[in-house]
């Protein structure tokens, strides 16, 4: 049984796939990963990706490739990305076990390294 890093719902690998779709150069997928920013400590990222960064960790779901850069990996173990559209906005969502806080705002987010043995008992026993 493999380990994903993330998971992506089908909203979110469609969005993607547009996205590729769009883009002036040719790409073979996004890669996600995490930067310090604004008031509550980091802010996901999200780029192209025309050739994959070797030690990248890699997620093919729903016919997308996601990359994922592996200074954030241990933060976004677990996590779910979607993507949502509201009445005003749309955009990708994380929904991440590691998240503990998040500024006002919602721009920036604070994370904490996922709990590896926590993870390993949960895959255990489910």
């Amino acid at each position: 049984m493999s380990f994903e890093v993330i998971k992506l719902t089908e909203s979110a690998a469609e969005r993607i796939s547009e996205i590729m779709e769009n883009s002036d150069t040719p790409v073979t997928g996004v890669r996600v990963g995490v930067k310090n920013s604004g008031c509550a400590g980091v802010a996901y990222t999200l780029d192209y990706v025309a050739e994959p960064v070797e030690g990248d960790d890699h997620v093919h779901q729903h016919g997308v490739d996601v990359y994922i850069d592996p200074k954030a990996t241990m933060f976004l173990l677990g996590t779910v990305m979607d993507f949502e559209v509201g009445k005003l906005s749309s955009s990708f969502t994380f929904t991440n076990p590691n998240q503990v806080g998040a500024c006002g705002c919602g721009e920036s987010v604070q994370l904490e390294k996922a709990d590896l043995r926590q993870l390993a008992e949960a895959r255990a026993a489910g």
